[in-house]
């Protein structure tokens, strides 16, 4: 099986985590396993990796990518569960954590899974192949106004109402069961004279791939678990390939660095919470000129590092 993937902001995200060469560092989307033999390689035989990841293709590749280190343990699982998954290995705290929330090169290229826009395949989308929601059960079962909220906030799409209402039309007369019946219907909705901003098919496909997988509920709950488990000064690092993403990130993470919810106006502190995080990077890290050249997808990638205090 070839599992190609580029490993996006690499050299960005080793110097992000600050790496103890005795520590434990949890790779919450273990993918092709590029970000993980890079963290591996600065481990001694005391550190240890937990490599996660809720795709087992991605988990075999992996495996034989880092099958001569010793000291790695494989979780199929959704990050969601970190707490769990930290609980169930006996890991109390760790030292650093990665996680990298874009599609791998191999789902996009493994047609049947149905992540691409540019291939024919039945609509599916599911980075965990046991689960039995897929992206057919979202453009063929969802109402419209459900459609156009999901196209609208996850899409960031201005024509999600007219996609929305052609999916429900197009669906009335038979099923949309394909990925290129979809892009038709898409691309029939949206005016030629904006075709040309890149595919017609990206926004909304990346709002049906989050809806289907629950990015973004997971995405907010897995940063606040995650904090929650680090050892003091022990970092983490997320990888965000779309704006709302990263919105998420960059509010979460200044929550974290000032929890406090009293009004402006009060002298002092009443309500108690305390800042778990330090921001390490105000704005985003991104790809250098030189990354860009080598690998598109590096385009639209973002880092943002925290450090627990």
């Amino acid at each position: 099986m070839n599992f190609k993937h580029i490993s996006v902001l690499l050299d960005e995200v080793i110097d992000g985590l600050d790496i103890k060469e005795d520590g434990i560092y949890v790779d919450c989307t273990l993918g092709g396993g590029g970000h993980s033999i890079e963290i591996l390689n600065r481990l001694s035989p005391k550190g240890r990796l937990i490599g996660i990841d809720q795709d087992t293709n991605a988990l075999k590749a992996a495996g034989e990518k880092l099958k001569d280190f010793k000291n790695v343990t494989y979780v199929h699982d959704n990050f969601y569960n970190i707490e769990e998954i930290l609980e169930g290995l006996s890991i109390e705290k760790v030292d650093g954590i990665l996680m990298d929330l874009g599609v791998s090169s191999h789902q996009l290229d493994e047609g049947e899974r149905g992540f691409s826009y540019m291939q024919d395949a039945p609509l599916d989308m599911r980075m965990n192949r046991e689960n039995d929601f897929s992206a057919y059960d979202v453009v063929n079962g969802y109402e419209e106004k459900e459609l156009y909220r999901i196209i609208k906030e996850y899409g960031e799409e201005k024509f999600a109402k007219r996609i929305a209402f052609n999916i429900v039309k197009e669906r009335t007369e038979k099923p949309i069961e394909t990925t290129l019946q979809l892009v038709d219907v898409i691309r029939n909705s949206i005016p030629a004279k904006f075709r040309r901003e890149g595919h017609p098919a990206k926004r909304t496909f990346q709002a049906i791939r989050i809806e289907v997988n629950r990015e973004l509920y997971i995405l907010d709950k897995a940063i606040e678990d995650g904090v929650n488990r680090l050892n003091t000064n022990g970092r983490i690092a997320i990888i965000t390939f779309h704006s709302l993403e990263d919105r998420i990130v960059k509010n979460k993470f200044n929550q974290l660095q000032n929890p406090c919810t009293c009004p402006k106006d009060f002298p002092v502190c009443v309500c108690g919470k305390k800042q778990t995080l330090k921001v390490i990077n105000r704005k985003p890290i991104v790809a250098s000129e030189e990354e860009l050249q080598n690998n598109s997808r590096s385009k639209s990638a973002k880092l943002r590092v925290g450090e627990k205090v």
